[in-house]
């Protein structure tokens, strides 16, 4: 059996109010999370730290969360991505798995939506990073 390890999670979405109330719950599930409200500085981060995963909303403000995820798969393509958006469509799904999206959620979601989410990310990490060992 896998040692569960919790991810390192980084939460970027403009609605500062959505940014805690994710930290607090995955944080709950034993996540170690950060937040950013602008897309720029996340990016920032990104090229400081490794994150395990990384929650994006579409739409951020100035940066488009499509951009987002380019860059990250460019920069750290094991780093794992969840969409998430309410601007839902099966073309907007479908363009953000092939630019490497792992998970694609719609808003409103439930918080176990999230938490499944994550915990198959986690399982499919500790795996990959199993078989390199």
């Amino acid at each position: 059996m896998l040692k569960q390890t919790m991810p390192c999670v980084l939460v970027i979405d403009d609605e500062a109010i959505l940014c805690k109330r994710l930290k607090t719950a995955l944080e709950k599930m034993g996540c170690n999370v950060e937040t950013f409200v602008d897309g720029s500085e996340a990016l920032k981060r990104i090229e400081e730290r490794c994150f395990d995963i990384v929650v994006i909303d579409l739409k951020i403000g100035k940066v488009d969360g499509m951009q987002i995820l380019e860059t990250i798969k460019q920069k750290k393509p094991n780093t794992e991505v969840i969409i998430i958006t309410g601007f839902a469509t099966a073309g907007v799904a479908k363009e953000a798995l092939k630019k490497g999206a792992s998970e694609f959620i719609s808003k409103p979601f439930w918080l176990k939506d999230l938490y499944n989410a994550i915990s198959r990310l986690t399982k499919k990490t500790q795996k990959r990073e199993l078989l390199v060992t």
